[in-house]
């Protein structure tokens, strides 16, 4: 079962629910064991995965519990509503990226620098947080930023086909 080919809509939700974790996750994962830093408009584009992934549990809960269908559906439209604007930040931060148009001008990231007090003013000159404008990594020409519009329009019409099926 896909979210494109149908199933019921408990299925269709926990499928989404997992996809969406998997990206963020994957996000995480650069990060965190890659040792990617993520500038300012990465770490804008988590949070409609972050809200995302438990309005797809109450949606999985909400069908799974017979609730109205406008509930349901609500909760798929919301949810596909928020990786619609995710699509659209990576859209954003991808043309920043391209050079199409310019980017925050504080766009810097924080993350990198110490919690070691003792160290933090010699690592506050030292360590330079990425800049928006610059692609950590390509992968098949597209950027993270590249592929969470391809992600979240995936989710998104998983989403809304979701709140356009018949109640099951």
């Amino acid at each position: 079962m896909t979210i494109l080919t149908g199933g019921s809509r408990v299925q269709q939700a926990l499928v989404l629910a997992v996809a969406m974790a998997a990206v963020v996750g994957a996000a995480l994962g650069f990060e965190h064991i890659g040792g990617y830093i993520p500038c300012a408009l990465c770490l804008e584009q988590r949070p409609p995965y972050y809200i995302g992934v438990p309005v797809m549990v109450a949606a999985a809960i909400a069908a799974a519990v017979k609730a109205p269908d406008i509930i349901v559906r609500a909760l798929f439209l919301a949810c596909g509503g928020l990786m619609l604007y995710g699509a659209g930040l990576g859209v954003y931060h991808s043309g920043v990226e391209w050079g199409w148009w310019p980017g925050p001008e504080d766009c810097s990231g924080a993350a990198g620098l110490t919690t070691d007090a003792s160290s933090l003013l010699s690592d506050l000159n030292a360590i330079k947080p990425p800049a928006c404008n610059e692609a950590a990594l390509r992968v098949l020409g597209l950027s993270f930023a590249g592929w969470n519009v391809v992600a979240s329009v995936i989710l998104a019409v998983g989403c809304l086909r979701g709140a356009l099926s018949k109640g099951s």
